[in-house]
């Protein structure tokens, strides 16, 4: 049996037993029943996929996955491909806007090198490339079924190595110019949504550009009809490496019963990937904000999802996740913190 294969069959929804146990001491604390809000809908979502009614301050680590896109040779980004290395070692010496919020969060960060068109080195990188870059996805299948396979094994693994490394709580983070574009041609496929009413301006390209990536999506979509048969041949097809990657990451956190911090509109797209190989995934996920990025608000709704935040945010790298992490935080710290009724002698509501 294959790793995917073994790690889906692993994955099952959270134990409901639970809930009234957790939802007791909810109620408990010295507040008005339901009066902290999503505060308590986030520490009971947390304390179900941790199997933990006594859970500690979350243990963090984000991983932000890197990989280029042959499709940006079709001009649907308004920066170049040599963006996606310049960036990554950007991260690698500190100074993007992931690292400055993982350090507010008191998160790790780690890089990883799904593929990188460029050969990469550099302290804490960690490189697990598939290939230097997927295919133009206008003119065939972007990825080999194997070389997805890969990718998305890949993810698990590293979901496996940070649980075993004690962390209760994971993220996803995105680097790859392009990427938008993969991102989009699959919520298209796996949601059923009009191409035209998703597409959006990804790093800021004008009204002839978004044209342009239409027609390229289209296009793709066109050319890889005869694969678009099930969420795997999907993701080779019109996916993205590191879309793969933050998919298989997502499974091997579900699979070990640790949540995940979904960031923006192409986290969401490895997220949804991953929900349409295995539903109960769904159970582990956080979707940490409102990405600004036109479609993302039709995704949300379609996957009946409610995001922590809305800041207009669309940068990926994983930066809404990181600011979403301290809103679970603070719900854990208030569900293991406060006091209750019951300890501090506070009368509660007259019947």
């Amino acid at each position: 049996m294959s790793k995917l294969q073994q790690t889906l069959e692993a994955i099952k929804t959270v134990d409901k037993s639970l809930e009234p146990e957790i939802q007791a001491h909810l109620d408990d604390l010295t507040k008005p029943k339901g009066s902290l809000g999503r505060l308590e809908e986030l520490a009971m979502q947390y304390c179900l996929a941790t199997k933990n009614v006594k859970p500690e301050l979350p243990k963090k680590k984000i991983f932000c996955f890197a990989g280029d896109h042959g499709v940006a040779d079709e001009g649907v980004s308004a920066f170049p491909q040599e963006v996606t290395p310049q960036m990554v070692f950007n991260m690698l010496a500190g100074g993007a806007a992931i690292n400055v919020l993982a350090r507010n969060a008191g998160a790790e960060l780690a890089v990883v090198d799904m593929g990188v068109a460029s050969e990469l080195e550099g302290e804490g990188l960690i490189s697990r490339k598939v290939k230097a870059g997927t295919e133009n996805m206008a003119k065939g299948p972007a990825m080999t079924v194997e070389e997805a396979i890969k990718a998305v094994e890949v993810g698990i693994e590293l979901a496996e190595g940070a649980v075993a490394d004690g962390f209760t709580l994971l993220g996803t983070g995105d680097m790859g110019i392009a990427n938008t574009t993969p991102s989009t041609a699959l919520y298209s496929v796996y949601l059923g949504i009009t191409v035209k009413d998703i597409t959006g301006r990804g790093t800021g390209i004008d009204d002839d550009q978004l044209k342009v990536k239409i027609d390229v999506i289209e296009r793709a979509l066109d050319v890889n009809r005869h694969l678009l048969t099930d969420p795997i041949n999907i993701l080779a097809a019109v996916g993205g490496l590191e879309i793969a990657g933050i998919c298989g990451f997502i499974l091997g956190a579900a699979a070990n019963n640790i949540p995940v911090m979904v960031d923006g509109f192409i986290s969401t797209a490895g997220a949804v990937t991953a929900m349409q190989m295995k539903t109960e995934v769904r159970d582990y996920l956080f979707f940490s904000h409102m990405s600004q990025e036109k479609g993302h608000r039709v995704i949300m709704e379609h996957i009946e999802a409610r995001p922590v935040l809305d800041l207009d945010l669309r940068l990926g790298e994983g930066t809404g996740g990181a600011l979403a992490m301290t809103i679970v935080d603070a719900s854990v710290k208030i569900y293991s913190e406060m006091a209750t009724f019951s300890s501090a002698g506070v009368s509660e509501k007259d019947d």
